[in-house]
Formats: C-alpha cells, structure tokens, sequence
C-alpha cells in the first residue's frame, strides 16, 4: 500500500495538500501533535520533539511531507529546527520512506539579482542562519545516498483559505475585506516574489511521485517577473471591489511596532526582502515538469472570491 504521510497536518501547505492526494485516490495519514480529523484519512498524534514518536507515526509510509511551522521566534527555531529535521532524517532512514521538505528562501540572504536553485547559502538573518543548518543536514543526506529525498522550496504566499502567516493576506487581502486601506512594508514599488499556495501543492505532489525529482532543490512555480506591491495591491481591489490605495509602512514604524507585537520584533531581521528586488526563478521546475504557475490575475480573483465570501 502507498501512503502518505504528511508531518505539520494543520498548517497551510498541508491544508492545501489534503484535496490533492484525495484526487489522486492516495492513502494518507495526518501527522501533528492534535491532528484534525478529516473524513478518509488516518490521523496520528506525534511530537515531532521525540524519535521515537516521530518514528512510529512513519511507520508504513511509502511519501513524507515536512510541512511543519514552528512559532516565528529565532531562538525556538535555534533549539528546535535541528531536532525536528535530525529525528525525520533518521526515521525516513529507518523506514525507506520518501522525504518531500517544504523549505523557504531565508538561507540565501540578501541576493543581488534572481534567486534560483544554485545560489549559495549567505544568510543575514538568525533565522537563516537555521534554516541553512537544516537544510545542509538534509543535503549531506541526499548526496550521500542513505535517503530519497527532494526539497521545495518557495517564497511568501497567498491563495484561497490563507489567512495568516502571509503578508498579502493579512496587508492587502483582510484589510480590504474589513474596509481598511492596503498596506505594504517599506517599499511598495519593488517587484515582491509570490507563490500561490495551491500551486504549492501541485507541486510538492508532483515531486514526491516524480523519480527524476529526488535528490534535487526546486523551486516551486512563481510568476516571473512579479508584480511590484503597488500593482498587486492594485489587482486585488479591482476583485475585491476596494480602493488601490496603500499605507506603506516604513522602516522606523516596524521598529517602534515591535516593541509591543512578538511578531513584528522577529520580522525584522528579515526586513532585507522588503528594501530590495525580490526575484525568485521557478523555471528548473517549470521545465522538468511542463508547469506553469497560476497567473497573477486568475490567483488573485480566486483569493479575492474566498474572501469576499468568509468573514475572518
């Protein structure tokens, strides 16, 4: 039997995932430490933490998704990110399964120019600093020959049911749906990469059922070139029937913002893909899969129609 098993079951990719290996007709088993029941598949507590968890809920897998997100807090990332990938390593390890790691861009730094599967590790950050770590300790892995695996990776997202962990949802999206003028960070008239999440999905699926996928990074499909912030936010108030005006918020506002907001504090770091071209090339995937990623204008609408019609 093949079986997928997905590691971070509530989370945004995964929530995304779920309608994608049910159309395929694929066994699936739901991972995390509360798991939400959903009809046809099997549903596992684990702490990602422990081995041995970590083992028994990979036990029988044929696919592993590494979908998990841990709090956006650098230290938690520091103690955590390299037990999570050292035990999943180790337990695909054990049981042959397939390793698919959903991974970001904040190992790379701040790139001059197109981000693209060779560019070399020089993170700025703290939290790039972890995820370059965790990402070594994979490759290491997949170099050597002692596990299958791929890594995606992708930049910020947006996309229908999106409604947190993304700056286009809560800054654009939710504030319009609420009213409230559009906001963008520090420079809304750079070009800004964004990955639609249910092309993520898409894709994260086509990697772990492609052999030629294994042992590579990818990035996943992303519009090139991308649209500054003034023009997506334009987008979207033309679906949400909104005005296309943007408050940018600037450098200093963040600062003073996190003395008071966790989240705006840990942001800051990454304030570098703000204040720069953020330039993401998709094209490795795109060929090797005959892929093209959802248009700016067909994603947009769809993201504007689930909004307009759920209040949150």
């Amino acid at each position: 039997m093949v079986l997928h098993t997905i590691l971070g079951a509530n989370g945004t990719i995964a929530t995304a995932l779920v309608p994608v290996l049910q159309a395929h007709q694929e066994n699936i088993r739901l991972v995390s430490r509360t798991p939400k029941p959903i009809a046809g598949a099997e549903v596992m507590a684990a702490d990602v933490l422990n081995y041995d968890q970590v083992l028994q809920a990979l036990q029988g897998s044929t696919v592993v998704y590494l979908l998990i997100g841990i709090t956006y807090n650098a230290k938690l990332w520091q103690q955590e990110w390299p037990i999570i990938m050292d035990n999943t390593i180790r337990a695909c390890k054990a049981t042959g399964a397939k390793l698919i790691f959903f991974d970001n861009v904040y190992m790379y730094g701040k790139v001059d120019g197109v981000m693209t599967e060779e560019t070399p590790y020089k993170p700025i950050s703290k939290k790039g600093k972890v995820r370059a770590e965790i990402a070594s300790m994979l490759l290491k892995e997949m170099k050597a020959g002692t596990i299958k695996a791929a890594i995606a990776r992708a930049v910020d997202f947006y996309g229908p049911g999106v409604t947190d962990k993304s700056a286009a949802s809560i800054l654009v999206f939710s504030n319009m749906q609420k009213g409230k003028k559009a906001q963008w960070l520090i420079n809304a008239d750079l070009p800004r990469a964004y990955n639609f999440v249910p092309d993520c999905a898409q894709a994260i699926y086509i990697l772990a059922t492609r052999d030629e996928a294994i042992g590579e990074v990818w990035h996943l499909p992303s519009v090139n070139p991308p649209l500054t912030g003034r023009q997506f936010i334009a987008l979207v108030a033309k679906h949400m029937n909104a005005s296309d005006k943007v408050q940018v918020l600037p450098k200093f506002l963040l600062k003073i913002l996190g003395l008071f907001m966790p989240f705006m504090k840990e942001l800051r770091e990454m304030n570098y893909q703000d204040e720069f071209p953020f330039l993401f090339d998709s094209s490795k995937f795109e060929k090797a899969f005959n892929i093209k990623p959802t248009s700016y204008e067909e994603g947009v609408k769809a993201t504007a129609e689930w909004f307009k019609a759920n209040k949150v």
